[in-house]
């Protein structure tokens, strides 16, 4: 068996113990053992009573959270035109049609967020198996097929943060860098949980949020409790 680092043990000595903490207690601990030479992102995952297997239990939204990702958003537009032009003022990293297509076709996929025009789909649909288990594939439900591509530009560069349950019914979020204000982590953390809690699907049955978990890139997780979460 690998024998741990003196930092990780740390870590664990840390944790171990501590459990259903308030939002703020388990920001301040996070933020306290997140000790890397880089700036780690803070990370939710949320557990949910859904099955995403079926239509009427999808879990799927956005939300800009109020003090930003601290993660710089690269975004692909696709558009022709006039709101090409638009989308590359407005700050879009890649912006392109037909041409677009083939460079992701090709496996070249240096973007983060995809924004398309509506008359853009048919070419976008043919990226599905490409785009789909990236969670990248434009979807009206979340604003990324639109019209107003400025508007949605804008958003994606300024925080905003799209999440889908994934198998399991497990939600996984960034919501911001260990180097921020723990008051702004707290905030974002309970615009996040508020997101998720909003978009709670008309087909579940029992409860829907199980557990609300929040860990540093490279730190231990820890759970929070999930009426601090809610705000309850």
């Amino acid at each position: 068996m690998a024998k741990l680092g003196k930092r990780t043990r740390a870590a664990r000595e840390a944790f171990e113990g501590k459990d259903n903490l308030s939002v703020e207690a388990a920001v301040e601990l996070i933020k306290a053992n997140a000790k890397s030479k880089f700036d780690e992102t803070v990370e939710l995952a949320l557990n949910l009573g859904v099955d995403p297997r079926h239509a009427d239990q999808m879990v799927r939204g956005v939300v800009s959270l109020p003090n930003g990702t601290g993660k710089t958003t690269r975004v692909a537009v696709f558009a022709r035109g006039a709101k090409a032009d638009e989308a590359t003022a407005a700050g879009a990293d890649v912006v392109g049609a037909e041409d677009l297509m083939e460079i992701v076709q090709g496996g070249t996929i240096d973007f983060d967020r995809c924004i398309a025009t509506p008359d853009m789909m048919p070419i976008v649909g043919r990226l599905g198996k490409v785009l789909g288990p990236r969670n990248l594939m434009p979807n009206p439900k979340v604003g990324t097929v639109t019209m107003d591509v400025k508007a949605a530009v804008e958003a994606a560069k300024g925080g905003q943060v799209q999440f889908k349950a994934e198998k399991g019914g497990v939600v996984h979020a960034g919501v911001g860098k260990a180097s921020f204000d723990e008051a702004k982590l707290v905030e974002n953390v309970r615009a996040f949980v508020d997101a998720v809690q909003k978009a709670k699907p008309t087909g579940v049955k029992g409860s829907y949020m199980q557990k609300v978990s929040i860990s540093s890139t490279m730190g231990p997780s820890v759970t929070i409790a999930i009426d601090s979460a809610t705000g309850n």
